[in-house]
Parts: C-alpha cells; structure tokens; sequence
C-alpha cells in the first residue's frame, strides 16, 4: 500500500475531523456532485460531498440514501443558506444520520447551526469564510470548520485570491480552528503549500469535474479539456440593487444569457412585483436549470459551464483514485524537496 507520511502528517487534524484517509473535499457542484462522484471519491480516501443545490427534501432523500448504498465511507451534504426548505432539507440529513453539513451561500440563518449540531444525529458544520471577520463570527456561531475559498474557483466566488486569503487567515486561524484552503488548486504542489502554511486539508471542484465516474455529459467534458485557465471567466453584475454573487465560467452564450436574465429580474424588482429575497432565488434557480442543461444534456454553448481557473490543467479523464493519487503524490514529493 501507498503511504505519503509528510502529507498525511500535515493532513491529521484535517482526516480525523472528516474521517477519511485524505483531507480532499470534493467541492460540491450542482448536478455534478451526486451520489457516482460522491461515492467513488469517498471509496478513493477523499471526502465526497453532496450538492443539494436546489433539490427538493424527497430528492436529498433519495440522494443520500443512493450514495450511503454505494460506499460504507463517510461523505457530506451541502446545503445552500438561502434555500427557502432549509430547515427540512437538514431534518433529512439527520435522518440518515449525515456527519458532516456545509454550508454555503451566505450566513447561515438563525437557528439552522443549532439544528444541525442539536439533533438525535449532530453533525458537524462546515461554512465558507470569505473574510477574517466573518470566520471569526461563524466559529463563534459554532462553525466547527471553515472553508476559505478564492476568486479563481469555478461556481460561485469573491473578489479576493486564494493566495491572498490563505495568507491572511491561516495565521489568525489555523493554531487552534480546522481551516480547508480552497480555489484554483489543481495539483499537489499547491496542496502542500497550503498544509505547510497551516490548512489542515483541502477542498477541489474542478479536478473532479470530469473524472471516468463523474455523470457530466461528454460535451461538457471536452469543452473542459478544451479550455485555458483564461477561459474561466467571472460574471458580470448588471443592477447594484440586485447583489448576485458572480460566478466563474466557461466563456459560452450562456453567460450572456445570465446577463440578459439580471435584466430581467432587475425590471421586475423595478415594478416592486417581487421582493429582493425572491429575486435572488430566481437567480439560483436560474443557475440551476443552465448547469443542468450543460452538465445533463450536453448543451455547451447555452448552459453554464462553471469551471474554477485550474481548469486548464484537465486534459483528460481520470479515475478519481487516480486524480487522488496523482494530487498526494505531487505533495509529498514536493513536501520531500523542502
């Protein structure tokens, strides 16, 4: 068997938090992120995580219960804050006894960390931070780890790097709280920076994007395979009123469609036929139906093709043990090179 002692050191706090035999969350991507990928990185040694994304309760249901069936290994869901079945979508988690819940998307709401962390089935909350005062916050609100994730990932994102923010909180942070480094990370080099100055493991989406057990059409896989890091392009906020988080894509017709689609909304916020809080849904939603349109049907040039700036380190399809492999491997040689 394959050992990486420097890594492994380096990842302790962070695979004994998971339970996994690597600290590699798969970062979860909508329509991507379901119970093939999930089960196969959590039987590879990663962590596999669920992207509920806009799942119904009986659909998160049934996705758990699907990947619980294809790995005996520990695996997460990720909620999104703003989902309006929150609290329902966390009573299924417990329910089957999920040991690990992200949050994502915004702070989480009053009452939601209680829930997770005070059933018959506590599990453990992990939260995005996207600044030093916001981490602060969210571990006294009883976040018990954080993810820091930069403007190079795929999906949604900030305004600041992941260099940037791993230089500024690890400091503050990583002595006594589990931080995961996320955001343009293709290769082992990188991981074993981030371990060194701290992390204790980190979170990929983009690398996993096209694995051999990722569903994501073959269209959408080549169209990965095909792109530069420049390709990954942020979206552009078209109404200051209207706060959309931009996200990073495949450049595409797509994108002008989000465009066109803000407009849209942006004009209706105008006939105050909506509030700002279902404005913002719609966004999701619309998001959504254009990843499914990619990722299910193939459709490139009109879905949304969200892919983080690593994403012209693919070039081919890769077995998840392999991908998990190849990312310890690269670590621990240039963790021996130190």
């Amino acid at each position: 068997m394959v050992t990486f002692p420097k890594t492994e050191t380096l990842m302790q706090r962070g695979r004994d938090f998971l339970g996994s035999e690597t600290a590699i969350l798969c970062g979860a991507m909508s329509w991507v992120s379901e119970r093939n990928l999930v089960s196969a990185i959590s039987n590879a040694g990663g962590f596999g995580v669920i992207a509920c994304g806009a799942m119904t309760p009986d659909l998160l249901d049934r996705e758990i219960a699907e990947t619980a069936r294809l790995t005996d290994k520990p695996f997460g869901v990720n909620l999104i804050t703003m989902h309006p079945d929150l609290f329902d979508l966390i009573a299924v988690c417990e329910k089957h006894g999920v040991g690990h819940v992200v949050l994502a998307g915004g702070i989480p709401p009053k009452g939601s960390v209680e829930a997770i962390k005070g059933g018959s089935n506590p599990a453990k909350v992990i939260c995005f931070a996207p600044t030093l005062a916001l981490a602060k916050k969210l571990l006294r609100s009883g976040a018990d780890a954080l993810v820091i994730e930069g403007m190079e990932a795929g999906g949604h994102i900030g305004p600041v790097s992941t260099s940037v923010l791993a230089q500024e909180m690890l400091p503050e942070l990583a002595d006594d709280h589990l931080v995961f480094v996320a955001g343009g990370i293709g290769r082992g080099n990188a991981i074993a920076g981030y371990l060194e100055m701290g992390a204790c493991g980190v979170q990929l989406g983009t690398r996993f994007a096209c694995a051999t057990e990722s569903i994501a059409h073959p269209d959408f896989k080549k169209a990965f395979f095909r792109a530069s890091a420049r390709d990954a392009v942020a979206s552009v906020q078209v109404d200051q009123r209207l706060p959309v988080i931009p996200v990073r894509a495949l450049k595409n017709k797509g994108a002008e469609l989000f465009t066109a689609k803000q407009r849209e909304v942006a004009g209706i916020l105008d006939r105050e036929e909506i509030a700002m809080e279902e404005a913002q849904l719609q966004i999701e939603h619309y998001w959504a139906g254009a990843l499914r349109r990619a990722v299910i049907d193939g459709d490139v040039e009109n879905g949304s093709l969200m892919a983080g700036q690593s994403v012209g380190m693919l070039k081919e399809e890769e077995p998840v043990a392999d991908i998990i492999a190849k990312l310890m491997a690269q670590s621990e040689e240039a963790l021996a090179r130190r």
